[in-house]
């Protein structure tokens, strides 16, 4: 069963992350050969105040 982890800023609207998991989903079945029910994917919000940049925080970008 593949797993598709994401991880990303905080931002992104319901539908942005529905399409995302939809063409991910899709697209990774086709290429793997296997079924479209055996893909998961996982994603990870990340609070800008916890990531950084280059060295800069990102809620200081």
């Amino acid at each position: 069963m593949p797993v598709i982890q994401i991880t990303m800023s905080q931002g992104r609207t319901v539908e942005q992350k529905r399409e995302l998991v939809k063409v991910l989903t899709r697209e990774s079945a086709r290429i793997l050969k296997t079924d479209e029910d055996a893909v998961r994917v996982l994603i990870y919000e990340v609070s800008k105040e916890n990531w950084g940049n280059a060295g800069v925080l990102g809620a200081d970008m």
